[in-house]
């Protein structure tokens, strides 16, 4: 998902009342990005935004009911029956893992994965069927809740004699949201008829170590060959377990086992349309269950470990992943403070191959970004309303912990005046924005390598 949850025009549903609801909330999730785990102020503020997001997640639901009620939407039934699974169900359970681990590190960034995926796939496949006045596709084949029910328990029993767990689910509407490192592992079975049967299976990383690595006694701090072999034996069993469960299974065999990444997860999830979801806390990590029949399949595919070299495919596999993770570890945290839409979007564009960045249009929300996640540079607008340059320079300074953050000032004067009295606050540099982009991009790329400051 990465560190920003940005908005985008494909979110746009036309109506009014809910598109600015969908930004609101959009805004709010992304006060919580870049959690910084060891700062009490950074608990505070999470714990703040997270009762904010809630407040306005449920009047929001309360608002758009009142909308498809009024236009007789067809859909109106498992809509609201999605809304009442998150409220009642997926956003209690969220919480209380909050308050119970004081709002870990791992806990926000379960809380942000599973709650900024659900607003994604929510607002691009269930909202937008409100404006298409059609039934929803995505959930439409959903089982009825009481099948619903037995399946999670059938699950939740499976999951405690696998590993000892007692787990929860809290959801059973799960839409494909990022709820932390996984490993993604899909399995196809046909049938004599031909019929094509996907079980998708997410495993958070650290369930796999703390569980199955248990078992093997190793004590490796990520999933190696020997863990990522023995969790493809353990879906494998898992699946074919709960195989009795649907009759037309008995006479299928295994035609395809791969192991993917989160995009094409995300892929195949979204083209396939689950006929149930689900998601579950174990504990130990999260884990989740997804099951479909498909006449169209989706063209995604991973890495297919069903042949001679399933090995050498895993350990590609794994080194993928670290690499993917390696690459986004080392990148320097650059926070752009600017009150023009047009200027953060430009600065996303200019640096965000190289560098993790967060924007922020304002000095208080500046400020609750750097409190959430310390930057390594900020290049702050001298020139913003309300809260000029200067003032943030000041409020950032006036905390200890802050106070040696570099900042480069970002001007569109030139003048003797204005550049001397920017100079006069001692920032680590000052840039014209009246610059070429490429040059902008090459004064801050020589200032992280040390050899000049702007």
């Amino acid at each position: 998902m990465g560190n920003q949850l940005l908005w985008n025009k494909r979110y746009n549903t036309g109506i009014d009342v809910i598109d600015k609801e969908h930004k609101k909330l959009f805004q709010i999730l992304n006060k919580l990005f870049h959690f910084g785990q060891d700062e009490i102020k950074s608990q505070w503020v999470c714990r703040e935004a997270v009762k904010y997001f809630k407040e306005h997640t449920l009047q929001h639901f309360l608002d758009e009911e009142a909308y498809m009620a009024s236009i007789d939407y067809e859909g109106f039934a498992t809509h609201k029956r999605i809304h009442k699974n998150f409220r009642d169900v997926t956003l209690p359970a969220l919480e209380r893992e909050l308050e119970l681990t004081e709002y870990s590190e791992v806990a926000i960034s379960h809380f942000l994965g599973v709650c900024a995926g659900w607003l994604v796939g929510h607002t691009l496949i269930e909202d937008q069927a409100i404006v298409q006045r059609k039934s929803l596709k995505q959930w439409g084949n959903l089982l009825p809740e009481e099948e619903q029910a037995v399946m999670g328990q059938t699950i939740i029993s499976q999951l405690h004699s696998m590993f000892q767990l007692d787990s929860k689910m809290i959801s059973n509407c799960y839409g494909g949201e990022k709820f932390g490192d996984g490993i993604y592992y899909r399995l196809i079975y046909k049938t004599r008829e031909n019929k094509r049967w996907e079980f998708l299976l997410v495993f958070e990383e650290q369930l796999i170590i703390s569980t199955i690595g248990s078992v093997l006694e190793t004590k490796a701090k990520s999933v190696n060959t020997m863990l990522m072999n023995a969790t493809r034996y353990t879906a494998r069993q898992f699946v074919e377990y709960l195989k009795e469960y649907f009759p037309t299974l008995n006479d299928s065999e295994v035609r395809e086992e791969q192991l993917l990444n989160y995009e094409q997860f995300q892929k195949i999830f979204e083209k396939n349309s689950p006929q149930f979801s689900l998601l579950f806390d174990t504990g130990k990590g999260y884990f989740a269950f997804c099951m479909t029949t498909v006449d169209n399949p989706s063209n995604e595919a991973g890495v297919s470990i069903i042949t001679e070299n399933a090995l050498a495919k895993v350990e590609k596999y794994l080194n993928q992943n670290k690499t993917e993770k390696a690459i986004a570890s080392s990148k320097k945290k650059l926070l752009v403070v600017d009150d023009s839409e047009f200027m953060l979007k430009m600065m996303q564009q200019l640096f965000g191959k190289d560098y993790e960045v967060t924007t922020a249009s304002s000095g208080l929300s500046a400020f609750r970004s750097i409190t959430l996640c310390r930057p390594d540079l900020v290049l702050l607008d001298y020139e913003m309303p309300v809260c000029k340059g200067n003032q943030v320079l000041e409020m950032i300074r006036s905390e200890k912990e802050f106070a040696d953050i570099p900042i480069i000032f970002l001007t569109s004067k030139v003048d003797r005046e204005s550049v001397s009295k920017v100079v006069d606050l001692k920032p680590q540099g000052y840039l014209s924005k009246s610059l070429a982009p490429e040059l902008i991009k090459k004064e801050v790329d020589l200032f992280f390598e040390g050899k000049t400051q702007p």
